[in-house]
This record gives structure tokens, C-alpha cells and sequence, in this order.
């Protein structure tokens, strides 16, 4: 898949951070951007992200708070997080609670961003080759299982 097919939804209350998100990544990637974990949660339910990159303090909902809630309903997406203040506890609640790939400070640096940004893809591409050989695997050790059953009773 070709990065620009990478689709990444990045979330953030302050627009000036969003707008310089999508200056920097937009031709890179295919970015959809919301101001608020309320927008990012319609956006999900609407279309396919490989990424999430959220800001961390945000009002009503922290960063960690939104990846901990979509943690059942959307656990494919690789989980990114982005704050402009360094506090030590976020960083274990993102990693504990939201299975936060990756945490960045703000300003980010563009090179270093992208570089993630292309390592958290391979990561989800091949979580869900994984996934989907596995579902193979199953499928056919139930056609062998069927078969030696049949061998049995004939």
C-alpha cells in the first residue's frame, strides 16, 4: 500500500494544530482531522483509519480517556499521542489504558512524526495479515478435523 492509501485521523481542540498536521502530512497520507474525541468517534463509525493520533489534554475528554474508549469497538487502528506537556503519569496511562503506540511532544518533529507514522502502519498491516492468516489456519485445520471424522465413521 502506497502511503498516500494510509488514512490517519488526527484530533486536537486547537484548529492551529490540526491545520499544520495536515500543511505537513496531507500529501503524504490521506489525513481526516476532528476537533473534539465526539467528531473523531462519528468519524470512525463512518470510515476506516489505520492511525489515530490524538492530542492528550483536550477539554472534557483526555487523549488517553478517547483511545481507552474506542479500545473494544476499534481495536485495529495503531494508537499515536501527541501533547505539549511533559507529565510522566500520561505517558504510563497511555501505555497501560489507551495501548498507546507512540507517544510525541509538541512541537513535533515532521521527519521523526513521518517515520512513525510509516513504522505504526507496518505494524498494523501486518497485525491484520496475522489476524486474517490465522482465521485461515482455523478455517482449514476445520476442514481436516471434518475429513478425519468422516474417515472414522466410514
Amino acid at each position: 500500500m502506497s502511503a498516500q492509501q494510509i488514512h490517519i485521523l488526527y484530533i486536537d481542540d486547537e484548529i492551529h494544530n490540526l491545520n499544520a498536521f495536515k500543511a505537513s502530512f496531507r500529501r503524504m497520507y490521506h489525513v481526516v482531522t476532528a476537533t473534539s474525541a465526539e467528531e473523531a468517534e462519528k468519524l470512525l463509525a463512518e470510515q476506516e483509519f489505520h492511525i489515530i493520533i490524538s492530542d492528550q489534554r483536550m477539554p472534557k475528554t483526555t487523549g488517553i480517556e478517547f483511545f481507552e474508549s474506542i479500545l473494544e469497538k476499534y481495536p485495529e487502528p495503531i494508537r499515536m499521542l501527541l501533547t505539549g506537556y511533559a507529565d510522566i503519569n500520561a505517558v504510563v496511562d497511555a501505555i497501560n489504558k489507551g495501548q498507546v503506540y507512540k507517544y510525541f511532544s509538541k512541537p513535533w518533529n515532521e521527519e521523526e512524526l513521518k517515520h512513525n507514522i510509516d513504522k505504526a502502519y507496518e505494524v498494523y498491516a501486518l497485525r491484520k495479515e496475522n489476524k486474517e492468516l490465522t482465521a485461515k489456519l482455523l478455517d482449514v485445520n476445520q476442514q481436516l478435523e471434518f475429513l478425519v471424522r468422516q474417515k472414522l465413521i466410514s
